[in-house]
């Protein structure tokens, strides 16, 4: 966010957010002293190594964790719990495989007591947006990995949030499908004016979808670096190939080449002591 930007202009705003953990090696800092604020309609990706705290981040801001210092706040209103202006689409298979698309979609609406034909006009409605037209009767043993997470997105949407978080939805997937996945979010994003925070480890899928990355540090996860990506929007995956594309991905692996080091320099010392305590 620009300097002269303010916690007024923001509709999600993490303020001086810390997680500590107690482990059998003693306690762990895996959050320390992260703020960001998320302005509405912005697109924010969090990067970082493997370890660097993102998905502890997330369920932070996600109202799924609640031993924590520091506060949340969601249109100015501090939360403590989930919220209903946040919806969630997790990197884990999340669907139902005993439920057609439609009646996935439909789950949350079903839950809030919406009428049944109000419920499938706006299950319909989401699976369109998603591209999933013409597989509404089926089930997610029928569908790809791609399918099956769309249908995950649509059911989060059909909650109309004000607000999505996205923790690594795409990690399973082939590079060619999260390439065109990360098209169809960046297109529905934009349709909705959808204020989204996304976690992701991959370089390529943050420049091509964010406005700001926040680089975080190995643990303890603190915010390294926040860039501005200046690319034209509407965006897709052709942009990819541009120059300036290749200068974003290079600058941010730069970052998180140094972070990641550390990590793995860490994981091999603990390997270590592990094998010599063994022995």
């Amino acid at each position: 966010m620009p300097s002269n930007a303010s916690a007024n202009d923001a509709i999600l705003v993490a303020d001086d957010i810390v997680v500590r953990f107690e482990t059998p090696e003693g306690p762990i800092t895996a959050v320390e002293n992260v703020s960001l604020m998320v302005r509405p309609g912005e697109f924010l990706s969090v990067i970082g190594p493997s370890g660097c705290g993102k998905s502890t981040l997330f369920n932070v801001i996600g109202g799924l964790l609640a031993e924590h210092q520091g506060v949340v706040t969601v249109a100015g209103e501090t939360i403590s719990g989930p919220h209903k202006s946040i919806g969630m689409v997790f990197q884990e298979e999340s669907t139902f495989h005993w439920r057609t698309v439609t009646d996935n979609v439909g789950f949350p609406l079903e839950l809030v007591g919406m009428p049944k034909a109000q419920r499938i006009d706006r299950a319909r409605h989401f699976i369109k947006m998603v591209g999933l037209d013409g597989f509404e009767n089926r089930y997610p043993g029928e569908l790809s990995g791609g399918m099956r997470q769309r249908v995950s997105l649509a059911r989060t949407l059909a909650s109309e949030p004000k607000i999505l978080l996205m923790d690594e939805p795409f990690a399973a997937l082939d590079e060619q499908t999260r390439l065109l996945l990360g098209d169809k979010v960046l297109q529905i994003q934009q349709q909705l004016k959808q204020t989204t925070l996304l976690i992701t480890h991959n370089i390529t899928e943050a420049v091509q979808m964010s406005d700001r990355i926040l680089v975080m540090t190995y643990r303890p996860g603190k915010v390294k670096r926040i860039v501005d990506i200046n690319l034209p929007r509407p965006r897709t995956s052709e942009i990819v190939g541009s120059e300036a594309f290749g200068r974003y991905v290079a600058q941010i692996w730069s970052d998180l080449r140094e972070e990641a080091s550390r990590g793995m320099q860490d994981e091999e010392k603990h390997a270590l002591e592990h094998h010599g305590a063994a022995s």
